[in-house]
């Protein structure tokens, strides 16, 4: 009963701060509201009310939002997510880590932005995957999006949007191990089994290649959205390729066609791609994403092996890579020094017999897993 009526007392009191505060605000006074709602958080978190203390957090953020400048808003926000990541309040945390992301996006801290928009991400796809995943998704997007804008977080701004457009359509953790499947068929020499995994996996991703315009916008951002585009084109084309190489594989002539189909789908698929990255590269005249630079001319490099895959030659891959882009001598220059480069330029010159043994000394992205019996499928 003294436990009731103590307790009953102290929240008598965090109320009667909690409505000097209001009062302290509305006046103009956010240095005092903030303490006194600090003070009054205080109380329930002795009292262990984290329902009212998610409230007051909240309360506590706008109050900083509005009296305090970014800098020391920022300061004071980090400091109370780090007292709830301690109790382990995580949908307080994502609440508050939101706000954070807010105001230093405003501030244009990239960094600060992405790394909370991915934290609360991470809650509350803890918390409850299937009820936070659309806002999950959509903030480690924008995470994605704010680090493509910081020199030291690029690199992990596009593995965040790939991962987001996945983690959207549930397949970001399901076609890792639906590949793992695809790869134990192959090694037991099962090839029609392996060819349909494959294919089933290059089917989730050409879901997220419709819907990508929906997630987006292209001309808000269009460097992303041509990268993140040319992305998902790419591991449809990858993994149809790697199909068509497992019916190949099964020496089964009565999957002929089917090869073929999946073959020149592909060739398409990558000169989009190529093309679409190749739009993206031209107006740039110098520090060339390296990354995109090695993309760019393995998608090329892809081609000419599918061609000697089908044994059919409609054009010539670097060809079709140089033109329109000429004039721009520095990525031209770029794109030659690439190891994926060289290797087409030999498949083109002296044919995919020759340039096997170029083949097996270079890391072939997905078809890594597959280097032994593409090379043999060929030899």
């Amino acid at each position: 009963m003294i436990n009731n009526r103590d307790n009953d007392e102290k929240e008598l009191q965090a109320i009667r701060l909690i409505d000097q505060a209001e009062t302290l605000a509305d006046r103009g006074k956010g240095k005092e509201a903030i303490e006194l709602y600090e003070e009054a958080a205080s109380i329930y978190l002795d009292l262990g009310s984290y329902i009212k203390l998610d409230e007051l957090y909240i309360r506590i953020t706008q109050i900083i939002s509005r009296f305090k400048n970014n800098i020391q808003a920022i300061y004071r926000l980090k400091s109370i997510v780090r007292k709830t990541e301690e109790l382990k309040l995580n949908e307080v945390s994502a609440k508050l880590l939101i706000q954070l992301g807010n105001i230093a996006y405003n501030m244009h801290d990239w960094e600060t932005a992405g790394e909370s928009w991915q934290k609360a991400s991470k809650y509350l796809h803890e918390i409850d995957p299937e009820e936070y995943n659309n806002l999950a998704s959509i903030l480690l997007l924008k995470a994605g999006q704010v680090f493509e804008r910081s020199k030291i977080k690029k690199d992990e701004g596009k593995r965040l949007i790939l991962k987001a457009v996945m983690q959207i359509h549930k397949f970001d953790e399901l076609y890792e191990l639906e590949e793992k499947k695809a790869l134990n068929l192959l090694s037991q020499k099962d090839f029609e089994s392996s060819a349909e995994k494959f294919y089933e996996i290059a089917t989730y991703f050409r879901k997220a290649l419709e819907d990508l315009d929906e997630l987006i916008d292209e001309e808000e951002s269009k460097d992303t959205y041509l990268n993140a585009k040319a992305r998902f084109i790419h591991f449809v084309a990858e993994y149809q390729t790697v199909s068509a190489l497992c019916l190949r594989a099964s020496e089964n002539r009565t999957y002929n066609e089917r090869i073929k189909q999946l073959g020149n789908e592909s060739i398409e698929l990558f000169k989009e791609s190529v093309s679409m990255l190749k739009s993206y590269l031209f107006p740039i005249n110098s520090e060339f994403d390296h990354e995109i630079i090695l993309r760019i001319s393995f998608d090329t490099m892809l081609v000419a092996i599918i061609q000697a895959m089908l044994g059919t030659h409609q054009f010539n891959p670097i060809d079709y890579l140089l033109e329109d882009i000429k004039s721009n001598k520095l990525l031209v220059k770029k794109l030659k020094e690439s190891p994926y480069y060289k290797i087409t330029e030999r498949i083109e010159k002296v044919g995919i017999f020759e340039s096997l043994d170029d083949l097996s000394k270079i890391h072939l992205g997905h078809f890594e897993m597959i280097k032994n019996t593409l090379i043999s499928y060929f030899q």
